[in-house]
């Protein structure tokens, strides 16, 4: 299959808006929005392969070289750090990486004065680095599922996580203190492939570069 091209994505909007945006350069998927149940789809009539994987495995199969191209989310990138070329922005999935904390907390505090704290987060490595950048020491607890339950408690006073309407820490009684990063979805590429299949891929690059400025 060394002429056919490889492509890992994530199932949920991600998908969807990938589907979309890969339709508006000729490349037809949208066999991936079915309820198969099937992980790898191919469209031999294009040489084409579609991975369906968990979005924080997108970047270990891309630098593994098993996809030639991924679509995944920033904040998986710095988190993970992996060694894959970065070649677009994709301009969906639009949210915010930040640091919460209770409001009743927040009313007095002043994160200039921070010289300790304990964060609970998703992204241990970004919190580590961003505080550490700061000069904060920063006591980390890594965490799975809903990362606004820790201050409600007492796991911890702070929490690092992604925001996109702020509704949720709302309703949890927490407020945006500050922002570490803004997210979007990115394309990814494994540097190998990028060169032993440069002609094909360059087009796709080139094809999405041209929908997006008119976007």
């Amino acid at each position: 299959m060394k002429d056919w091209i490889t492509i890992a994505i994530p199932k949920g909007r991600i998908l969807e808006e990938s589907v979309e945006l890969f339709a508006k350069i000729g490349i037809d998927c949208r066999e991936l929005l079915s309820d198969s149940r099937k992980l790898i789809f191919e469209n031999p009539a294009e040489n084409m392969r579609y991975m369906i994987v968990r979005a924080t495995d997108v970047p270990t199969y891309v630098e593994y070289g098993s996809a030639d191209l991924g679509i995944v989310g920033k904040d998986t990138l710095m988190e993970q750090s992996k060694d894959v070329y970065e070649p677009l922005d994709l301009k969906f999935g639009y949210c915010r990486m930040m640091v919460a904390e209770p409001a009743n907390l927040a009313s007095n505090d002043d994160p200039s004065g921070w010289s300790h704290i304990r964060i609970a987060t998703k992204y241990p490595h970004v919190a580590e680095s961003y505080f550490a950048a700061k000069g904060i020491q920063v006591e980390i607890i890594k965490l799975y599922g809903s990362i606004e339950l820790a201050p409600l408690v007492g796991l911890s006073e702070r929490i690092v996580d992604l925001v996109s309407t702020g509704e949720t820490l709302k309703q949890n009684g927490l407020v945006e203190v500050e922002t570490i990063a803004e997210i979007t979805t990115r394309l990814i590429v494994n540097r190998g492939s990028l060169k032993t299949k440069h002609k094909r891929i360059s087009e796709i690059i080139q094809g999405l570069e041209r929908v997006l400025q008119v976007c």
